[in-house]
């Protein structure tokens, strides 16, 4: 689960991690209260959206930059009136953007240098890994493929935790001395503390500053959560902003499905997530492209299934469905059942293939030969990519 930036901050203020002083703001009174707490001078008017890349989008009322730095408080009131209830893109969002329903002022801040730090979980090790660079507000991404070597990291033992050596060890290797080596390791076991009590699969702050002061401070924040601990974290499950999220993939969540939204034109459905990559895998080798990842388990039931289909055909690109089940506790015959369901309540309006293999085939493959389904029976995965590119073209 994502978070916006302003919520972010409030939990970095919770934990001690210093980062400017900010205001958000959801209507256009909201804009004008805001604002009265600051002081004279430049304010930043961010628009708040799940995605990157904000200060170089594009509104698409042609109207540039979803992060501004104006002169005064007036001015950055204008801007955000601007910035509410349009849509921006970004590199991340595609082209049809996201609308911003909430704008986050921030005080504007002397920056002295920029640097990257992030805690995100390395899925290869199952560990913490703290990623620094000297390199800050940029795209790691970019700094990892042209400058790997200005590219730090540091693994955590999730037993033991962050210890007071590792710190020391980061600032020492972004080049902080003195007074900013005691700043940055308190700032360190901080960020650690946040990640490991909320649940963080990543907390990155990009940039990370130091101030003419000498002053270290996040910049900027962004905070991922771990979905499956959710469960124990309702004040985290509280942030969660569903304007931000696809409302299939909200409906999914609801019925228990691993539902993601893609932009192809045949969507799939089936049940593991391997055989479920592999689907998708195949259907772009002869041509065509997933407008989805469905993965409905190993224990789902008729009606999720039947749920399935809705989700499905509620997305207006789909040109064609591809079912293919491996039955082992997932039965083959339920899952037939519950496409015949499908069909008598939602109108099929696109062609649809299936392949069915494992617990109970023969009976799956019965019952939908007898349903009178306008269908297309295959036995392999190769055959029903195959059929299911070419009915959608």
């Amino acid at each position: 689960m994502d978070i916006h930036e302003y919520q972010s901050k409030d939990l970095f203020a919770k934990y001690g991690i210093p980062c400017q002083f900010g205001r958000s703001a959801a209507t256009s009174e909201e804009i004008i209260s805001a604002t009265e707490d600051f002081p004279q001078g430049e304010v930043v008017v961010k628009a708040q959206i799940h995605a990157g890349g904000r200060g170089k989008g594009t509104f698409i009322d042609g109207y540039k930059g979803g992060v501004k730095v104006t002169s005064s408080k007036a001015e950055a009131r204008t801007i955000a009136q601007k910035m509410l209830g349009n849509t921006l893109v970004t590199n991340q969002t595609g082209p049809a953007g996201r609308k911003v329903q909430t704008i986050y002022f921030a005080q504007a801040t002397n920056i002295q240098k920029e640097y990257y730090l992030a805690i995100l979980l390395d899925r290869a090790t199952s560990m913490p890994v703290i990623i620094a660079s000297t390199e800050g507000g940029m795209d790691i991404e970019k700094v990892a493929e042209e400058s790997p070597e200005k590219i730090i990291r540091l693994y955590i033992d999730p037993l033991l935790g962050l210890q007071a050596y590792q710190a020391r060890l980061i600032a020492y290797s972004l080049g902080f001395e003195g007074e900013q080596v005691k700043q940055m390791i308190k700032l360190l076991m901080n960020v650690y503390r946040l990640y490991d009590e909320k649940d963080c699969s990543q907390v990155e702050i990009n940039p990370l500053i130091t101030t003419p002061e000498g002053n270290i401070m996040a910049l900027d924040a962004k905070i991922n959560f771990d979905d499956n601990a959710l469960f124990r974290q309702p004040d985290i499950r509280a942030l969660r902003d569903l304007n931000e999220e696809d409302p299939k993939e909200i409906e999914a969540s609801r019925h228990g499905l691993n539902y993601i939204a893609l932009d192809g034109n045949i969507a799939c459905l089936v049940n593991g997530a391997g055989l479920a990559m592999a689907t998708m895998d195949i259907i772009k080798y002869f041509g065509g492209s997933p407008a989805n990842f469905l993965d409905v388990g190993g224990s789902a039931n008729e009606e999720q299934v039947t749920n399935a289909f809705k989700i499905i055909l509620s997305d207006p690109n789909v040109e064609g469905i591809l079912v293919n089940i491996f039955g082992g506790i997932m039965k083959c015959d339920i899952i037939a059942n519950g496409i015949i369901a499908a069909a008598k309540n939602v109108a099929l309006r696109v062609p649809l293939v299936v392949r069915l293999e494992g617990t109970n085939v023969a009976l799956g493959k019965k019952l939908l030969q007898e349903s009178g389904l306008p269908l297309v029976a295959a036995d392999s995965l190769t055959e029903a990519a195959q059929k299911i590119v070419e009915l959608a073209a």
